[in-house]
């Protein structure tokens, strides 16, 4: 569908749908009332901290939920056999492709998995192993064409062994500010809301919901296997509560609302589910309808209460920009191409920025965006490469992150050394986060800089164009 902003919001509502209908088709055998709180908990939980963009993780747990619910459905008594295997089939794909999204899922995916298929007919595990192999084959062909050594430090040892420092935020969070350096911009510009709990006791409190969900998920799942071993309903509460642990590690690193929601969008929405049943066996008299209302409301109630400004807040936020209230978005456009911005500053800034940098270039030139300080490196204003199709993007390190960009070792000076345009940001000068992020690198591609380049202009106080001192007339 090409390059655009249209068709990667398009993926990313794809994606949040995804899960939000992947656990309302769990829950779907406890009653529609369940379902859809559910559903509704799952969406006011997803769609908050990022809005509608397109990202792996996001992706990557809606195939797995999807990869449960067709194995799931493939142990079924009623299901026909062909169905069976047809679904055992498409569980294994699911789950491989969402691997391919974020390997760091494997964990999700294999203990979920596991708890869906163990005593499963040994022909359909064979199909959904068969299934798993087909979605992973593709890594073959990156391993073939990016080689191993690459591939592997470029999806297992940057983002897992190196960026961890600069990236990971103190557990439990403070109690008096919020950790994370986006966190506490979104938050001064947040929607008014009623009176609630200050924001960091909210994020503790979500963390808390986030593992006593898991936890009571894990347990009942459990129980109910062991004194039914042939119960769906068990063994999906348990695939389900076990896919949610493997997840954990995403919170537990950075536990940020961002990453806090990347998890609990599962769990924590299927507490309904967890609920009904512990109402269904204290209270078996009760009638089923208001059983579902109760164990979907309270669930509702409980995010209201606790965390409003991470979930409904939020979710009113954006309903209302929908329509024009409280917008702040400003458009930037370059080349046919347009990204909006949530500071009118950044966006008078670069329109003169933009024009300059067409008239200096030609295409296929090379483009470097980074920090003003290279030294530090915290975040890039990568959106800058789209809009400037025509150039090419002189790093390796499209985000910039610490502990990778700017570690001793890196090839930072030598990326900066092949380009022939600089943009330097000061927008993310007072990132302040309590992690390596704030540790300095060498000095080395800032040497660079001052050798082999020439300033051209400053924007607003927020950008620095720079420009081959050997192509200036």
């Amino acid at each position: 569908f090409g390059v655009s902003l249209w068709s990667e919001r398009a993926v990313a509502l794809l994606q949040q749908a995804g899960i939000v209908f992947g656990v309302f088709a769990l829950a779907l055998p406890w009653g529609r009332r369940v379902a859809l709180a559910c559903g509704l908990t799952s969406l006011v939980i997803i769609v908050p901290p990022i809005g509608l963009t397109a990202l792996a993780w996001v992706g990557g747990v809606a195939l797995g939920v999807w990869g449960l619910h067709a194995a799931l459905r493939a142990r079924d008594p009623d299901t026909e056999p062909r169905s069976a295997r047809r679904l055992a089939l498409a569980a294994g794909l699911l789950g491989g492709i969402a691997l391919l999204y974020r390997p760091d899922l494997v964990l999700a995916v294999g203990l979920g998995g596991a708890a869906a298929v163990w005593g499963l007919d040994r022909r359909l595990q064979m199909r959904i192993g068969a299934g798993l192999a087909l979605g992973v084959s593709p890594y073959l062909l990156h391993f073939a064409t990016a080689g191993f050594g690459e591939a592997f430090r470029g999806m297992v040892l940057d983002p897992v062994v190196y960026l961890r420092g600069g990236r990971r935020l103190p557990i439990p969070p403070s109690f008096d500010e919020l950790d994370g350096f986006l966190q506490r911009a979104g938050d001064l510009r947040a929607l008014p809301w009623a009176p609630a709990i200050p924001s960091p006791l909210q994020l503790n409190a979500w963390l808390l919901l986030l593992f006593g969900s898991v936890a009571v998920l894990v347990w009942l799942g459990a129980r109910m296997v062991r004194r039914h071993p042939a119960s769906l309903a068990g063994r999906t509460v348990l695939a389900v509560g076990l896919f949610s642990l493997g997840m954990l590690p995403q919170a537990i690193q950075r536990p940020d609302s961002t990453h806090i929601a990347w998890v609990s969008c599962v769990p924590i929405a299927f507490m309904p589910v967890a609920i009904a049943e512990l109402l269904r066996a204290r209270r078996p008299d009760l009638d089923p309808r208001r059983r579902g209302l109760l164990a979907g409301g309270s669930v509702l109630v409980a995010l209201l209460v606790l965390v409003p400004h991470f979930t409904f807040r939020s979710y009113a936020d954006f309903s209302l920009q929908t329509f024009g209230i409280h917008r702040q978005a400003y458009a930037i456009e370059n080349d046919g191409r347009t990204f909006y911005y949530g500071r009118r500053d950044v966006a008078e800034a670069l329109d003169p920025l933009l024009e300059e940098v067409e008239a200096r270039s030609e295409p296929g030139d090379r483009l470097f965006v980074g920090t003003a300080d290279l030294r530090k490196t915290p975040y890039s204003d990568a959106f800058l490469y789209y809009l400037l199709p025509d150039l090419e993007p002189a790093t390796y390190f499209i985000e910039m992150d610490p502990g990778v960009a700017n570690a001793e070792d890196s090839r930072l000076a030598d990326d900066v050394a092949s380009a022939d345009l600089l943009i330097l940001s000061r927008v993310w000068d007072d990132w302040d986060e309590p992690n390596d992020s704030r540790v300095l690198g060498p000095d080395e591609p800032n040497e660079v800089i001052r050798e082999q380049f020439c300033l051209v202009d400053t924007y607003g106080g927020l950008y620095e164009l720079w420009e081959r001192c050997d192509r200036q007339g």
